[in-house]
């Protein structure tokens, strides 16, 4: 089946976003917003408000086996169903909501079937994984790619460390042996190791997100059940993007070709998932260096995504990654910066990309940039905005209650 068009970047140059933005074109005003606080009650109703809009427009209800549409209104293109990406999305979007102050408890049922709902896509058999459409019998199936099962069971580690649901840490480690399956142990090849992008024999790519993303996988569960092995595999695929795909400090190009090619693309989550990979392995092991890593990534990163309109054209899922990667670090090493730069995105992006008639935000084909009145709304951005709103939400409630950093 064919996958959204994010996955594989064709383009070689940067894109670039606000943290404050001018207020949206169809306003029909140029005067620029200013910079405002955001009380966290005030972001728990965005976060509520973008998913009433999710549930009302983009969830096909209960009758339709708890699955999400891929855009609304449906495209020409669109299966009869999202993709797994989008899906997951959804869960996650979830997992946040029932972290909310006061009314997150009601959102636990909903979490709960998402992740119920999640494993009508995974197929077993001599391969198995999750599937980036749905097997049969309610679809034709599609390629396992390796970053959707890391992130499945990110997801799935989410769920297990806010419920305590044990079936659910079980589920994340069962993902360990399908990301292991795409290191590339050809030692032939320019830069070797690495990930392979998708499990398909014409697979000619090491992708940093399935690597860096496998090894935060990795390096989460270490922490929760001490196992060697997952350290093990933590490191070295951590190590590998480290030496072999770091353009700068917080800079990982997209992907290198086995013919010695490099996808020189930048996106703001492959600098998240180096570091939430570094501040896990930190918490595990109490390694300094790798808290310094972290660090290091996440200041340089920071510097250089939240120049021009760097963080504003980068799709906002990858900015919902790379802003809960911050404050992961945040709460290890506190620097409000990370937190100034979230809000600062999300409150332009409320701002200028939501239409007030449906709650429904609207991006460029690229998933990110300015306000398209002509442009479908999706799972995948819809759920991204839930997340960031609400993860900010329940993230100033909690400094609030455990006092200034």
């Amino acid at each position: 089946m064919p996958r959204p068009p994010l996955r594989r970047a064709t383009v070689t140059a940067v894109c670039a976003g606000l943290l404050w933005t001018a207020v949206p074109a169809h306003a029909g005003t140029t005067h620029p917003a200013r910079p405002h606080p955001v009380s966290y009650s005030r972001w728990a109703d965005r976060a509520t408000d973008a998913y009433d809009a999710l549930q009302t427009h983009l969830y096909e209800g209960a009758d339709q086996h708890g699955l999400y549409l891929e855009h609304t209104p449906r495209q020409a293109a669109d299966p009869a169903h999202s993709y797994l990406w989008p899906f997951r999305e959804a869960a996650a979007a979830a997992v946040d909501m029932q972290e909310l102050p006061r009314t997150g408890r009601d959102f636990r049922p909903d979490a709960a079937e998402r992740f119920d709902t999640v494993e009508l896509y995974h197929a077993s058999g001599d391969r198995p994984g999750y599937q980036s459409y749905l097997p049969a019998p309610l679809g034709s199936g599609g390629d396992v790619y390796y970053d959707d099962n890391a992130v499945v069971a990110l997801s799935q580690l989410d769920q297990y460390e806010a419920t305590g649901d044990r079936r659910l840490l079980a589920r994340a480690e069962n993902v360990v042996p399908v990301v292991t399956r795409a290191w590339d142990g050809d030692s032939t090849k320019p830069c070797p190791g690495g990930m392979d992008w998708v499990d398909s024999p014409n697979n000619n790519i090491r992708a940093t997100n399935v690597t860096a993303l496998s090894a935060q996988l990795a390096a989460r569960l270490y922490e929760h059940t001490r196992k060697p092995a997952y350290r093990e595999k933590a490191e070295q695929w951590y190590g590998w993007v480290y030496s072999c795909m770091r353009k700068a400090p917080g800079l990982y190009v997209n992907d290198r070709g086995d013919d010695g090619s490099t996808n020189e693309t930048l996106w703001t989550y492959n600098s998240g998932a180096m570091i939430g990979t570094a501040t896990a392995l930190y918490r595990g092991t109490g390694r300094a260096d790798y808290l310094a890593k972290a660090v290091a990534d996440a200041d340089a990163s920071l510097a250089y995504w939240a120049q021009g309109t760097r963080l504003h054209d980068q799709p906002a899922i990858f900015n919902a990654f790379y802003f809960k990667d911050l404050l992961d670090l945040d709460a290890v090493r506190p620097n409000s910066a990370y937190r100034r730069a979230m809000s600062g995105y999300a409150n332009s992006t409320y701002e200028t990309n939501r239409d007030a008639a449906t709650g429904l935000f609207r991006f460029q084909p690229s998933n990110g940039g300015d306000y398209d009145p002509q442009a479908p709304a999706a799972t995948l951005n819809q759920s991204a905005m839930v997340q960031i709103f609400a993860t900010l939400a329940h993230g100033i409630r909690r400094d609030l209650h455990d006092g200034p950093k």
